[in-house]
């Protein structure tokens, strides 16, 4: 994974919006509609090909396929075609769909959340009915020779290129555990069916970027809440089980990444980074990207002042945010970045944003807040390197 050797390189945490007839067919698959798979593949070459020129005119260094391969993406209708053992059956009153639907937050804000609710909640929760093994080899395979042949197809000049994958914690997020006699076996046996596609996307020479917003976010989906100390050792099962799936793997071909979720809510029974930051740089992993321009959460650079980040890592804050359609200033952007760089080192410093955009802001605002980015490192690259 290249440092940022020279100049602040740029970034992001991967979710995209591809062309209009794409977005469409993502929102039918989370409506419940069947796709298929065979038709798509000429689209999706074109989109990914579409999101990969727009990000390098943007400015991004490391750029992503936009995850416009993954519709329905932590659904049954996405994981049932990767991972056997899953199953879904109806809701017993009073049970929410997934976690994410019944939180401390939710409890609080009800009002606000009712009017948030677009779209119907399901009316069935996924689960697991039997082993966990992985069958998506096809899929992963398909997904990887989409996204690389768009880059040819682009003949696109780029520093680095990622893929997307959950994490073992937060894939149990979606899928509640109703066949393994505990929650760490559950865990430990989606761990060593994902890392099946871990291995893919870094044998194919990718990034592997690991998406694990369940580590600060699944303490507000515990109700009531637990102690900090309970938490913390229910976090650390989640992150055993992370370094389980990567065992094997060069940690300077993965990258972490951690945010709080990608709703426009008020955020305030978000876990502060610091209960949990020591957990996430026990990560096996060669970068670590964070939320870092959300309001809830601006203020956490200073945890930077007492924990060291290791030696050969590489920090990526997010200096832009999925969660405010205001597009930031460049020089906004590159105070942050500069703020960081005095904290961890200018080269241990890639800019990135906090969550993904598509699907999160609308994609022009998504593009110039891209743009913000790139823009705001180049001013951040001037104050740096002339000291």
């Amino acid at each position: 994974m290249k440092q940022s050797t020279g100049r602040i390189l740029t970034t992001h945490a991967g979710r995209l919006d591809g062309p209009p007839d794409l977005m469409q067919t993502s929102r039918d698959v989370m409506a419940g509609r069947a796709i298929d798979a065979e038709e798509l593949q000429p689209r999706l070459r074109d989109g990914i090909a579409d999101v990969i020129r727009k990000q390098v005119e943007a400015g991004i260094d490391v750029i992503s396929d936009g995850e416009l391969t993954k519709f329905g993406f932590g659904s049954l209708a996405y994981y049932g075609r990767r991972l056997n053992g899953l199953g879904k059956r109806p809701l017993k009153p009073g049970e929410a769909p997934y976690m994410a639907l019944e939180t401390n937050e939710r409890r609080e804000f009800a009002e606000f959340y009712k009017e948030l609710q677009f779209l119907p909640a399901p009316s069935e929760r996924a689960i697991c009915t039997g082993p966990i093994t992985y069958i998506g080899q096809e899929e992963i395979k398909r997904d990887l020779e989409l996204f690389k042949s768009s880059l040819a197809q682009t003949n696109a000049k780029v520093e680095e290129a990622f893929m997307c994958v959950l994490a073992p914690g937060w894939l149990e997020h979606f899928f509640y555990n109703e066949y393994y006699r505990t929650d760490e076996e559950y865990l430990f046996a989606l761990a060593d069916a994902i890392k099946h596609e871990y291995e893919a996307i870094v044998e194919a020479g990718l990034i592997l970027q690991i998406d694990d917003p369940a580590l600060p976010d699944t303490y507000d989906m515990i109700v009531p809440l637990p102690s900090l100390e309970e938490y913390r050792k229910f976090a650390a099962v989640r992150i055993d089980a992370l370094n389980h799936a990567l065992q094997g793997l060069p940690e300077d071909r993965v990258r972490y990444h951690i945010c709080w979720g990608s709703w426009h809510g008020p955020h305030t029974h978000d876990l502060p980074l610091k209960h949990v930051i020591d957990l996430m740089l026990k990560v096996k992993a060669g970068a670590y990207s964070v939320e870092a321009a959300n309001p809830r959460h601006g203020h956490e650079w200073k945890l930077w002042k007492q924990h060291k980040l290791p030696q050969g890592k590489i920090l990526i804050p997010g200096v832009v945010s999925h969660a405010s359609n205001v597009v930031e200033h460049p020089e906004l952007v590159a105070d942050r970045i500069v703020l960081y760089a005095g904290l961890v080192g200018r080269e241990n410093v890639i800019a990135g944003t906090d969550c993904g955009m598509g699907m999160r802001v609308h994609p022009q605002i998504a593009w110039a807040k891209l743009k913000a980015l790139s823009e705001g490192a180049a001013l951040a690259t001037k104050e740096l390197w002339s000291r």
